[in-house]
């Protein structure tokens, strides 16, 4: 099981649904999670998902290197899996900004170039199986605010650019996966 891309809208499935191929391949596991806790909503999120993983997973947290950390866990026989880009994506941008009061952001960080061109260099020389989950945010409307729409369009981009390189992509409707790419 090569790069794998799985895709979804807010509670699809999408973690549980990485976490299921994880648990089937058999083989160890290393978790590489992306968010910050923030708030106390976010930081029930993160503990909701603790709960659910295996006692045996390793745990990596990475809110920024992301290339790095993969680089570093990724073996032969390992699965890892990264969730999740969407909240990469938005410690990469975002970081230090203050909401979409603040519309000066209208070009990606020099950190996100960086970050983006190392994980982009790096997933398709990784050996292991990666499971990589991301959020589908572009089916509703275009969104009113100039910084909702820079970051639902980064978050396209980079959606592509991963699919791109995914031997297989998964998009998660309502617990359900419906197989993009095989």
């Amino acid at each position: 099981m090569p790069l794998h891309l799985i895709l979804g809208g807010a509670r699809s499935g999408k973690s549980r649904h990485a976490e299921q191929l994880a648990l089937a391949a058999g083989a160890p596991v290393t978790y590489i999670a992306t968010a910050r806790a923030g708030d106390a909503e976010m930081r029930a999120r993160i503990a909701h998902h603790r709960q659910r993983r295996p006692s045996g997973w390793e745990t990596i947290e990475a809110p920024v290197e992301l290339a790095a950390a993969l680089r570093k866990n990724a073996a032969a026989g390992r699965t890892v899996i990264v969730d999740c880009l969407t909240l990469w994506l938005n410690n990469l941008l975002f970081d230090g900004h203050t909401g979409d009061a603040d519309e000066r952001l209208i070009e990606p960080p020099p950190l996100y170039a960086q970050q983006h061109a190392a994980l982009l260099e790096t997933l398709p020389a990784l050996p292991g199986a990666i499971l990589c989950v991301s959020n589908e945010i572009g089916f509703g409307v275009i969104p009113l605010g100039a910084l909702t729409r820079f970051f639902a369009d980064e978050m396209g981009r980079l959606n592509q650019s991963v699919a791109a390189r995914a031997g297989r992509v998964t998009l998660m409707v309502a617990g359900l996966p419906l197989e993009l790419k095989a």
